[in-house]
């Protein structure tokens, strides 16, 4: 339970950061509907959804992705080639003034790697998002049951 209350008290301190940060400027992106998919079996692998939306006047890019909570985060994209399924990561992410990027399965998705603790449908994760102008973006993930 005290890891409970720790991990709870360390996701709102991160939570206030994002929202002072994002004060501090005039323009930020943020990330809304995040969420990950737990993969039966106990895979030691998962996936992240959701929409990193940018209402800024320029555009933004992601260079990098971590989180506290997985060894490795990476930036994926899958495709439909020659009626194949194939699955290729992604450098970085230019995100358009006044545009959304949108991870949902079968696009563009984060694949997390590597979890370092068991997760559990409800729970929330943070991912950082490193953008080319040296700012970070923190985003809340939901994580959710997997597909059946």
């Amino acid at each position: 339970m005290n890891a409970h209350r720790f991990a709870s008290g360390l996701l709102a301190f991160w939570m206030c950061c994002i929202a002072v940060s994002a004060c501090a400027r005039d323009c930020a992106p943020r990330v809304r509907e995040g969420w990950v998919r737990l993969t039966p079996g106990g895979m030691p692998m998962h996936a992240g959804f959701g929409r990193i939306e940018n209402s800024c006047a320029s555009p933004v890019t992601i260079v990098a992705t971590s989180s506290p909570s997985y060894g490795s985060v990476e930036l994926h994209e899958s495709r439909i080639v020659g009626g194949v399924s194939r699955m290729r990561a992604v450098p970085e992410l230019r995100i358009a003034p006044e545009d959304v990027a949108v991870l949902k399965p079968g696009g563009l998705h984060l694949m997390l790697m590597q979890p370092k603790a068991t997760l559990k449908p409800g729970s929330k994760i943070v991912i950082e998002f490193e953008l080319a102008s040296g700012g970070k973006l923190l985003g809340e993930f939901e994580v959710r049951k997997p597909a059946l």
